[in-house]
Parts: structure tokens; sequence; C-alpha cells
């Protein structure tokens, strides 16, 4: 389990109420998924504390205020769970979310060789920024400048995940 790629998707902030629940700060997309009935997480000591990795299964979970409270089966009273505050919740590389068409986890794109229609090699994906209405890949160039790229149907291709290449048109203005 220590080989395989850990994704964070929650962070236990404080203990809720004295029966055993837990304020579960998300940091993921999809809470509904990680946090509901029956979701296995791993929870992690943070770094430099005492402690080891384990599984846990969620018994329910509501939002409230822009955390999840969070009640762990087998938990029943806070002095069970107050130990794990801090603790980070992840899940496995394997059990990711399938993304519709068209949609990528930025992991996936980060690194990615990024080409012209008519096959010149542009740089690589360096940085994505979320100023608005679109996301903008950061592609760092051979001659060490910056191209940054709207991700619109208009310029973006395609995106080959697996062979690590996006393919682009250049709109005019954009080098």
């Amino acid at each position: 389990m220590a080989e395989e790629r850990l994704l964070n998707v929650g962070k236990i902030v404080n203990t809720h109420g004295i029966r055993g629940e837990v304020k579960v700060w998300p940091q993921t997309d999809f809470p509904d998924v990680r946090f509901r009935n029956g979701s296995r997480l791993l929870a992690y000591p943070p770094e430099g504390t005492a402690g080891s990795p384990f599984e846990i299964e969620v018994q329910s979970s509501r939002e409230q205020n822009n955390v999840f409270i969070v009640k762990l089966k087998g938990y029943d009273n806070i002095n069970q769970i107050e130990k794990y505050k801090g603790w980070e919740l992840k899940v496995t590389d394997a059990e990711r979310v399938e993304l519709e068409e068209g949609e990528y986890y930025f992991r996936d794109i980060m690194g990615c060789a990024v080409v012209t229609e008519e096959g010149e090699s542009l740089g690589t994906i360096t940085d994505i920024l979320s100023p608005g209405a679109n996301d903008v890949w950061v592609v760092k160039q051979a001659k060490g400048k910056e191209l940054l790229l709207p991700v619109i149907d208009e310029v973006v291709l395609s995106v080959d995940v697996p062979g690590k290449v996006v393919k682009v048109r250049l709109m005019e203005g954009l080098l």
C-alpha cells in the first residue's frame, strides 16, 4: 500500500459533539462519493506524529458550513476519536472517480508534451491556472518562455493522457 500513490480527500479538523463524530475539511471534488455511508478511507497521521495509517469506514455524514460532519463506524464517543484531529483521509489512485470526456485530473495533465496540429513541439505543461471561465495551461517552451493556452475547444484538439501528449491549434496572438 505504501508504494501506491495516495490521494488526499479530506482532513479531520476537529471533533463534533460527544458521540464520536468528526469535522472533515473536504479536499476533493467528490465529497458526496468519499463521505457517503459505507465509504472506506485510509487515515494517515500528520507528518512527524506518532501513529500508523489504518482503514476506516464512514457510517454517516452530512455537510455543514463547508465541512462534513462524519460518523466513523466503531467510534461512538469523543474520547475514541479526539486523538485523530489533524489526520489526513486518503484513497488509493485506483479509487479515483472516473471523469466525463473532456475532463482531466490536474496531475494527469502536468508534464504533458504540447504539440501543434502540424506536429511542432511547443513545450511541456508545467502549471494549471483557473482564473475564471476556463482553465489556462502554462507551457514551458524550449526557449524558457511560457505560453499560456486557454483550455477551450478551439485550442485544445486532443488530449492523450496515457501518451502524455496534448495536440493544440494555435489561435492568432497566442505565441
